[in-house]
């Protein structure tokens, strides 16, 4: 093809209408960076998703099917009727029973609060749980787990944008109920922060304690009731490959009925399949726009063949009367078009 003389009338073209030519191939430039960039982007957020899922991927998560809507600082009493349909201490010993020594079984209370910590107000999901079972899916990154009643861990992020520190005091202001400890009053809703969770980001087990705190599960119901009524309970199973058989055996113990099931079970593999197809679906809709910008560098490059059509007219009749073939000629200005095409995609 270099030896064509063609080819060599394309390149000449080329150099003569320099500017315009690079100008043609900027376009092209630009979008293959679009692409590339946007495809990176989409890539890496899939990616960095998937891992953070997968750090919970050996954790099954069972809900009741319907969630505890209780309001935060409600009485024991209004709070436990409203929480009949959370997992209750029956299905929870079933569950012990059915997964046995093939993993550990953490039971979760969960509700969303408000809290001032100093003067600022914040809201937050506040978690309370066994002491013992908070080592098994949080690391502390700074202090200590809790140790007594009136004890508490706050998410990273949560710490970082309200500045609290290990020994700073939260006042939990939606609690109404008496003191977890008997203590007076002025400190029934008050939790002293004696150590800070490691950031989870995305995570399968639906505990999000980076914008949340974490205590103990006697000062959670002190404080809101509903004992032994939990909001979830995660299965931290020791081999993954099992997950499939003991969600099958703990569905067959507790969702008797077919047409009525009293809990959800999920897991890691079920979330991250939806999460992934959504983000596919998202990078794809940006690849999409980036397109669009290789499309109007192409338009671009034809505007400028046509230019270059016009301008040599009198070349084109030329080389017709000398005999040369129309399909040579219109070679001629593919060539050109594929120099700038070439030019500006390599660059890109």
């Amino acid at each position: 093809m270099i030896g064509d003389i063609f080819f060599q009338l394309s390149v000449r073209s080329v150099r003569l209408n320099f500017l315009r030519s690079i100008l043609a191939s900027i376009g092209i430039v630009i979008g293959v960076v679009a692409i590339s960039t946007m495809g990176m982007l989409g890539t890496n957020m899939q990616l960095q998703v998937k891992d953070q899922l997968s750090s919970s991927a050996n954790t099954i998560v069972i809900t009741a099917d319907a969630i505890r809507m209780g309001p935060p600082g409600s009485s024991p009493s209004s709070s436990s009727s409203s929480a009949e349909t959370g997992i209750k201490k029956t299905q929870l010993n079933k569950i012990r029973t059915t997964v046995g020594t093939n993993g550990t079984v953490i039971p979760i209370y969960s509700s969303n609060t408000e809290f001032t910590s100093g003067n600022v107000p914040a809201r937050g999901t506040i978690y309370g749980m066994d002491p013992s079972d908070v080592t098994e899916f949080l690391t502390i990154g700074n202090g200590t787990n809790i140790g007594s009643i009136n004890e508490a861990l706050v998410g990273y992020t949560l710490a970082e944008s309200l500045d609290i520190k290990v020994g700073d005091k939260i006042k939990i202001s939606s609690a109404s109920s008496g003191p977890p400890d008997g203590s007076s009053s002025a400190s029934r809703a008050s939790v002293r922060i004696v150590g800070i969770i490691d950031t989870r980001g995305t995570v399968a087990d639906s505990v999000s304690t980076d914008n949340g705190i974490v205590v103990s599960r006697e000062w959670f119901v002190a404080q809101y009731g509903g004992k032994d009524i939990y909001d979830q309970v995660n299965v931290i199973v020791k081999d993954t490959d099992l997950i499939p058989e003991i969600e099958d055996a703990i569905d067959a113990s507790l969702n008797t009925d077919e047409k009525t099931p009293s809990v959800r079970i999920s897991d890691a593999s079920s979330q991250l399949d939806t999460i992934s197809s959504t983000l596919e679906t998202l990078t794809t809709f940006v690849l999409a726009i980036g397109g669009i910008s290789l499309l109007v560098a192409a338009v671009s490059i034809f505007n400028v063949m046509m230019m270059s059509v016009n301008e040599r007219v009198q070349e084109i009749g030329i080389l017709l009367s000398i005999g040369t073939e129309t399909a040579e000629v219109r070679k001629m200005f593919m060539y050109e078009a594929l120099i700038l095409g070439i030019l500006g995609a390599g660059i890109g």
